[in-house]
């Protein structure tokens, strides 16, 4: 009896995945450590340990927030897909007439709530809404058409741009593009797992490569820049393309925060300047230029170590989406996956100049509430894969002893 007993208390600890936890435990740790670095060089007039205070508290809503979405099945997921994604909508558009005027004044994007002090960004909350939805949409489909076919991929195809083109619309009108570009890299990652052909993949994706390069062209040249003004585009967005392709041609003006954020992680070399260290100003480095503080204190070393622990994330949640064998939850890891590694390629690709400037923070390290609790709900969505496959399996060794 003893022996049972321990092994059914090895069995519910299984259900917890400890390695996702560790993983995101030490960024957040991280974080947490470079916002106080921040905080504490910045002119500001919020104090240090309140800055420091209120991320903790923002780590422990959105560790409940994980806590409550791991224990939905995929059945209660799936059933609430619909749900989430229309209310997501919702949000979207109430922002566009609720929207925080000083905010909206101070970054020119219409994209937060501002209630009592405390500021939400309803983009957010849509990205794990979306990827639900995402997931859905592919498993009905392939449910549908067992067999892929031109035909199907393209209906396929059809349907997930469909539940993208109202996100896509009511982002361009908060002005908000940075956010829009994670939702694409959500869709494409869902589509690229989706089943479809790759006789139909291959244009499809060179088409989305020849609309890109067309863009490109579109944003460096003053005939193209006209078309794209005509079409709402406004000239920050062009003076972050600017920096990012010149970034030394303007370092007093637009292009000062990318080349003060590379002057502050070239200065920390291979092993960093030290804990709480700061010789270099970089504006709003609490949250968008993060990085800057970890390869300013810490190096090229502590760095790579930063980097390491997202890859270490990815491969335990690609880990877990094989041992599920589930495919709505294939298509959900898929869209968590793409969201966090869109986020750490592009934030960590500006703050070093390889990449335009979009406002997009650092997984679980940044400052911001709004951004934290996504990423926590799609770790919340991970972690229920193995928690309750692992349930169902001791459900059913129950059952035949």
């Amino acid at each position: 009896m003893a022996e049972e007993s321990r092994l059914r208390n090895q069995d519910e600890d299984s259900r917890i995945d400890w390695g996702i936890i560790f993983s995101v435990m030490m960024l957040g740790l991280i974080g947490l450590a470079s916002i106080y670095v921040a905080a504490a060089h910045d002119s500001s007039q919020v104090s240090v340990i309140k800055q420091v205070i209120s991320q903790v508290m923002w780590f422990v809503i959105g560790t409940a927030i994980a806590v409550i979405v791991m224990q939905f099945d995929s059945e209660q997921l799936w059933r609430f897909a619909p749900l989430a994604y229309w209310f997501g909508i919702f949000l979207l558009v109430a922002v566009l007439f609720l929207y925080s005027p000083s905010l909206y004044e101070s970054t020119g994007a219409k994209s937060w709530f501002s209630v009592g002090g405390l500021t939400l960004q309803p983009s957010e909350v849509m990205k794990p809404a979306f990827i639900l939805m995402m997931g859905r949409v592919v498993t009905m489909h392939n449910t549908e058409y067992p067999t892929h076919t031109t035909n199907s991929d393209w209906l396929l195809i059809g349907k997930l741009i469909a539940y993208m083109i109202p996100v896509a619309i009511l982002l361009k009108l908060q002005n908000d593009f940075g956010t829009m570009l994670v939702f694409f890299a959500i869709l494409g990652g869902v589509i690229l797992v989706s089943g479809i052909t790759w006789r139909l993949l291959a244009p499809t994706f060179g088409i989305v490569f020849a609309i890109a390069g067309t863009a490109l062209y579109l944003v460096i040249s003053n005939s193209g820049r006209h078309i794209l003004e005509a079409i709402g585009f406004k000239q920050y967005q062009f003076a972050r393309i600017d920096t990012w392709l010149n970034p030394s041609t303007d370092t007093s003006n637009n292009a000062y925060q990318v080349w003060q954020s590379m002057k502050a992680i070239g200065s920390g070399q291979i092993t960093g300047r030290g804990f709480n260290v700061s010789h270099v100003t970089v504006p709003v480095r609490e949250s968008d230029m993060i990085f800057s503080v970890i390869g300013e204190n810490f190096g090229f070393i502590g760095s790579a170590i930063v980097i390491l622990l997202y890859f270490l994330l990815i491969y335990q949640m690609i880990r877990v989406t094989f041992d599920t064998k589930n495919e709505f939850y294939a298509y959900i890891s898929t869209g968590v996956i793409m969201m966090i590694l869109f986020h750490v390629f592009e934030n960590i690709g500006m703050s070093i100049g390889l990449l335009p400037m979009t406002g997009i923070p650092l997984p679980f390290i940044s400052q911001g509430g709004s951004a934290l609790i996504a990423n926590m709900a799609g770790i919340g969505l991970i972690m229920s894969m193995r928690f309750h496959y692992k349930s169902y399996m001791f459900s059913r060794n129950d059952r035949f002893e």
